[in-house]
């Protein structure tokens, strides 16, 4: 008879986190499954759209120049166009609201609400150490919302991440942290007391303001309580260095690079099961390629009046974009899990909140969808003047992931087309 172990404890016990399958030595049962994840991420200066969509819908679609950039992956992507959130507006501004679908976020009045990560976090997070990881590229804002709407902030560096993952505090300091979480604990339960007092003497709006409250309280009280059972464990050991994440903002392509490392080992050592990446193109002052090319002002180049030369150094920087986003896929494709491989079993969805960042349009977003499991190989091609919600992908994403949800924010039901 095999005796039973924990794989997880075992993992780390022996310091082998990478690349090992789910074994039945270390509990999992004959053809258990992997576990599904999800990585969202955002590219806020978007695509040249003549560039980056395809001729032709279906299967026999004629790939772009940009979508040959990821042509080994033919089979485990799908192109999407004719995609957009119904009332979301404002430019730049829309960026809060990709996640969310959360209409006009350029109001003053504008109020956000749960973005996909979270509500998937939200299921699924008690599962691993970290809930969900919110990242950003040079100091851009988190893709992130609680069921509060309250943006949750982002981790800044591929190092940050790494110590967050990998560095074991000793002895003393762990005991430390568990009473920081234990003392955070005991305000909360004050904080809710007080706001229980309140509740018998206000109005039925501000009645409704503190209910929102609560939730968000009750939230943190959760996650408070997962970090606290977790503090104690051993975290996962890897044979990766701490990567030397660079300051110059304009080494913007190797600070993504390192993010995505930092990203698919997070999901390797199942660290976490939800990531945003948000890589704030228009916080880059430029890029440098590595090469001895630098371009410069990323942002003023994006509004390119159809300036030629504009127009060359921006797909330049683009085409970077894309090929980075090959070794993603690529890094996640060559991992094997039990079944299939880590993308397989990983949604990776990567687009923008913006159509043609030139003229600040956020209809027809350039969205792509790889991996998890989808029937993928295709361009499913909607209306380009009545646009599709963005969300019907969104509840699709959610009905993979094993969550029922009929409805996301504006969506009108599941995405048609997608297996």
């Amino acid at each position: 008879m095999i005796m039973k172990t924990n794989r997880r404890n075992f993992l780390r016990a022996a310091g082998i986190s990478l690349g090992l399958p789910m074994l039945e030595s270390f509990g999992a049962s004959p053809g258990q499954l992997s576990p599904r994840r999800m990585i969202a991420i955002n590219q806020d200066l978007g695509f040249i759209p003549k560039l980056f969509f395809p001729k032709g819908a279906g299967r026999n679609y004629e790939l772009s120049s940009y979508l040959e950039k990821i042509a080994d992956h033919r089979d485990k992507f799908t192109v999407f166009s004719g995609l957009s959130h119904p009332g979301v507006d404002g430019g730049h501004r829309a960026d809060k609201s990709f996640l969310t679908a959360a209409p006009h976020p350029g109001r003053a009045s504008f109020r956000n609400t749960i973005s996909l990560d979270q509500l998937i976090a939200n299921e699924i997070g008690h599962e691993t150490r970290f809930r969900s990881f919110s990242l950003s590229i040079n100091d851009s804002r988190s893709l992130s919302y609680t069921q509060a709407g309250v943006e949750i902030p982002t981790i800044k560096s591929a190092s940050e991440l790494y110590k967050k993952m990998f560095l074991q505090g000793d002895e003393k300091a762990m005991r430390a942290q568990v009473e920081r979480l234990k003392r955070r604990g005991s305000i909360l339960d004050v904080v809710m007391g007080q706001s229980k007092d309140l509740n018998k003497r206000i109005t039925a709006t501000d009645r409704e303001r503190i209910d929102q409250y609560e939730t968000a309280v009750r939230s943190l009280e959760l996650r408070l309580s997962e970090a606290q059972a977790w503090e104690t464990l051993p975290k996962p050991k890897v044979d990766v260095e701490m990567p030397d994440y660079p300051s110059d903002k304009q080494q913007f392509f190797e600070m993504i690079r390192m993010m995505n490392d930092m990203s698919r080992l997070a999901l390797q050592t199942d660290s976490t099961r939800v990531i945003t990446l948000f890589l704030g193109s228009v916080r880059t002052p430029g890029v440098d390629f590595g090469d001895g090319r630098t371009i410069g002002g990323y942002h003023n180049i994006s509004h390119h009046g159809k300036d030629e030369a504009k127009l060359k150094q921006l797909a330049e920087i683009e085409i970077g974009q894309m090929e980075l986003l090959n070794e993603l896929l690529q890094g996640l494709n060559d991992v094997e899990e039990t079944n299939g491989t880590l993308l397989d079993n990983t949604m990776v969805l990567y687009g923008c909140h913006m159509g043609d960042a030139n003229i600040h349009n956020n209809k027809n977003l350039p969205v792509i969808l790889a991996g998890g499991g989808f029937k993928h190989g295709q361009h499913l091609a909607f209306n380009s003047d009545n646009n599709a919600p963005l969300a019907n992908l969104y509840v699709s994403m959610l009905e993979n992931m094993g969550i029922d949800k009929s409805k996301f924010a504006s969506s009108t039901g599941t995405l048609t087309g997608l297996s």
